[in-house]
């Protein structure tokens, strides 16, 4: 159950069923919301957050990463779990694992990369960005396979695919020019460092899309403004095929009850 590389990461929607709810929320039903999305608790998973989400689809957002699938769901059972539960509704959801992309350069495939943008082979320069790539490479690793979330107020979700049409298909391309269109994928979306962070988890014989994408904001233009940038990019004009989108707002449990209206 444990992955031998990789945490398992759940996203589920929900909505709360006004139609059976006359009034707000028992304080027994708070209390069993609260519990279920409390990242202190010892039962909780290594990662938790939620978020009241915008539009008609759903009311709030769950997310949620550990080694252990079971803790992973364990949180959406609290949540259906009686007395609750007959006040909820999953709406949709995404299984997935977190990995390391085979697009990440290795040390070597990153100094070609540089000497191919024009860097002199034995200068300077290039060792000290060798140098800084080295440094920074195990932490970029950690965050691909065990991520912090961060604590910024917007996030959006959505799933997507490579498409296999004719004359586009991502998988009979070879990995040389998939990894070059990546890479171009990569530096569109270096430009908003320090103002989105991006997790990309597998759900590859997992769910129905193959991948997941979370981007966290500092402000939720700036969600609006990477996802535009990077459309534009061959990887996603010519390859890409993308699946609903949800954004959210992060809160506690207390939080979305009043947001919803739910709470006493």
């Amino acid at each position: 159950m444990i992955p031998e590389q990789g945490w398992h990461c759940g996203h589920t929607m929900y909505r709360f069923r006004r139609e059976a709810i006359s009034g707000p929320l028992s304080k027994t039903c708070q209390d069993q919301f609260r519990t279920a999305l409390d990242p202190e608790s010892g039962e909780a998973p290594e990662r938790l957050a939620a978020y009241w989400t915008s539009g008609h689809r759903a009311d709030f957002a769950v997310m949620s990463m550990d080694p252990d699938p079971a803790k992973v769901d364990a949180v959406h059972q609290k949540i259906m779990a009686p007395p609750l539960g007959q006040f909820v509704e999953a709406t949709w959801s995404f299984v997935s694992v977190s990995e390391i992309s085979e697009y990440v350069p290795s040390l070597e495939q990153y100094r070609d990369r540089l000497i191919a943008s024009g860097a002199e082979p034995d200068s300077p320069t290039l060792a000290a960005k060798m140098n800084a790539y080295e440094r920074r490479l195990p932490m970029m690793r950690e965050q691909r396979l065990q991520p912090e979330f961060p604590d910024w107020p917007s996030a959006c979700f959505y799933p997507m695919n490579k498409k296999r049409a004719v004359g586009a298909n991502w998988f009979n391309e070879p990995f040389s020019k998939r990894n070059a269109m990546m890479a171009e994928h990569a530096q569109s979306g270096m430009a908003f460092a320090g103002k989105v962070s991006q997790l990309i988890t597998v759900g590859v014989g997992l769910d129905d899309w193959e991948w997941m994408v979370t981007l966290w904001g500092r402000n939720p233009q700036y969600l609006k403004d990477i996802v535009y940038k990077m459309r534009f990019d061959e990887a996603s004009a010519k390859y890409g095929e993308f699946g609903p989108f949800y954004v959210g707002y992060k809160a506690t449990a207390d939080e979305i009850t009043q947001h919803c209206r739910l709470a006493h």
